[in-house]
């Protein structure tokens, strides 16, 4: 009989930093009373600031490989293994709170929970945005989608200069702030403002909630969700990367009855269906959309996302 493991248990006890030790982690930084950053241990890159970890909140972030979620999804990312072959992994370590000959607990402790502050509306809109750049169309985005969400190339001054600029919403409508896509292939790809609270918003949540349909299809990327919203499907959202957190979560199961969860089909993706889907299918009536290997939901025609999308029988999780 397999043996029972206690997820949340093990994200909620075990910190980021018995992770950093365990694996010899160096090189990152402290910034502020509970961030660490520096050069991303997962895929090196160029960056050395482009790997964020919040030691309050237990999750971690690179904005360069959009790698991301909590110490579960950091071993399995180092390890290359599924979600209960890292928790095993952590719960072997003798030097973690909770392992060795203390079981990990089968539910949680409640603890103090703190006011969570809300996300404040940007104070400005960036001006001059090509919503015409050619860039939009080699990736499928007509110019019209491309002016609904507001998305452009951008020449102006600030942070996002020389990038396509994507602005991003709360569930309200609110603009929060703008992720600005590489065209050049400098790094990083996505580019976000410092601590931008990404892990608790969804991209264009607010216009899935305004179809008013009881399912929402939830993809990895910007332009899964663009290609899917142009193709007739209001109701979808991206995670804006591949990992899903307590926050997003909650945006989720709060506002729809049915989750299809339609992410890459390679291995990072594939990897996080594992790990998401169980997650979902415990709050709420979860499929899988299932793509070929390779295969982004933005590459697809209109047709064969018409072809996917309109079955019935994708796969439930139990």
């Amino acid at each position: 009989m397999m043996k029972w493991v206690d997820f949340e248990a093990i994200k909620h006890r075990v910190p980021m930093t018995a992770v950093l030790e365990h694996y010899r982690i160096q090189g990152l930084k402290r910034s502020g009373k509970a961030h660490l950053r520096g050069r991303c241990p997962l895929h090196g890159g160029e960056g050395w600031e482009t790997f964020h970890i919040d030691t309050r909140e237990q999750v971690f972030h690179c904005f360069s490989c959009r790698a991301g979620g909590s110490v579960l999804d950091l071993v399995i990312a180092i390890e290359g293994c599924g979600l209960r072959q890292a928790a095993e992994q952590i719960s072997s370590w003798g030097d973690v709170p909770g392992s060795g000959a203390q079981p990990w607990p089968h539910t949680v402790k409640p603890t103090v929970t703190k006011k969570i502050e809300p996300i404040p509306q940007l104070g400005f809109h960036l001006r001059g945005i090509d919503a015409r750049h050619r860039y939009l169309s080699t990736r499928g985005i007509q110019e019209s989608t491309a002016i609904e969400f507001g998305i452009g190339f951008y020449s102006g001054p600030g942070l996002m200069q020389h990038r396509l600029v994507i602005p991003i919403e709360d569930e309200a409508g609110r603009l929060v702030g703008y992720c600005g896509r590489s065209l050049d292939g400098s790094d990083p790809r996505y580019k976000f403002p410092p601590r931008f609270p990404k892990s608790r918003l969804l991209f264009n949540l607010h216009r899935a909630a305004a179809a008013r349909q009881s399912d929402v299809i939830v993809v990895e990327g910007f332009f899964d969700c663009l290609k899917i919203y142009q193709a007739g499907y209001p109701s979808v959202v991206a995670l804006m990367g591949s990992s899903l957190y307590e926050s997003q979560c909650r945006l989720l199961v709060g506002r729809f009855r049915h989750i299809r969860l339609m992410l890459d089909g390679n291995p990072a993706g594939q990897r996080a269906v594992s790990v998401i889907a169980p997650i979902l299918a415990a709050r709420c009536p979860t499929d899988v959309i299932e793509l070929a290997d390779g295969t982004q939901p933005d590459q697809l025609t209109d047709e064969a996302l018409t072809q996917l999308l309109g079955r019935k029988e994708a796969s439930r999780i139990q």
